[in-house]
């Protein structure tokens, strides 16, 4: 079941869009984002260990790049060349997987039952687009929206991509759920003033009853 992270008075108030990171909380990738993150940092001679989770899950290519890169000693590569081995290791762990990469269990369902009651989505990841497009087709879905790495100059724990997903939409965030699985992706947007609905992976996504359900 999900658990509440941060959710203001405005919830009684009707629902307006939910937002969706991907990584993790629709696709179960955030596996790969690791193994891609940890050998690209051994080629720089560094072993990446769960104190890292914080600087690798949930960020942009180029802000993990700039971790491994402040680890090395000497730095090995540039900034651009590090965040473009990450994208192109993670993107080959994608396109490896037989039959698409794995769902999270119940996206597909909440997805299907957003579409049925008209209610807005879209899709606010820390991945680039080059990314995302690779994942679109598994999810089968329409997002009214879909804001990447490239979309913002700032990416999560900023709140940037959601504000945007919002301005975008022409909705108060404040009357959105965001859901979302890493802490990083939960400070934006709780930082955008969402409603913030965090999920366990491993339990999957909830029903649109439940989200509509979500109380403070």
């Amino acid at each position: 079941m999900p658990s509440e992270t941060s959710l203001g008075a405005s919830s009684r108030e009707a629902l307006q869009a939910v937002l969706f990171d991907m990584d993790g909380t629709l696709v179960d990738t955030e596996g790969f984002w690791w193994e891609a993150a940890t050998s690209v940092a051994r080629s720089l001679g560094v072993e990446l260990s769960p104190a890292d989770t914080p600087d690798v899950l949930g960020r942009a290519a180029e802000d993990v790049a700039a971790h491994l890169l402040s680890t090395a000693e000497p730095p090995a590569a540039t900034l651009p060349d590090t965040a473009r081995q990450l994208i192109d290791a993670f993107a080959a762990r994608i396109t490896e997987q037989p039959g698409g990469v794995p769902l999270i269990p119940g996206a597909l369902d909440l997805l299907g039952e957003l579409h049925l009651e008209g209610i807005p989505t879209a899709l606010v990841s820390a991945s680039p687009r080059s990314i995302v497009q690779l994942v679109l087709p598994r999810l089968d879905h329409h997002f009214a929206l879909i804001v990447t790495a490239d979309d913002t100059p700032r990416g999560k724990p900023h709140p940037d991509p959601y504000l945007k997903a919002a301005n975008r939409l022409g909705v108060d965030p404040r009357r959105c759920v965001a859901i979302e699985d890493s802490p990083t992706g939960i400070a934006a947007a709780t930082a955008a003033g969402c409603r913030v609905m965090a999920i366990d992976t491993g339990r999957g996504l909830p029903s649109l009853h439940s989200l509509r359900a979500f109380k403070p």
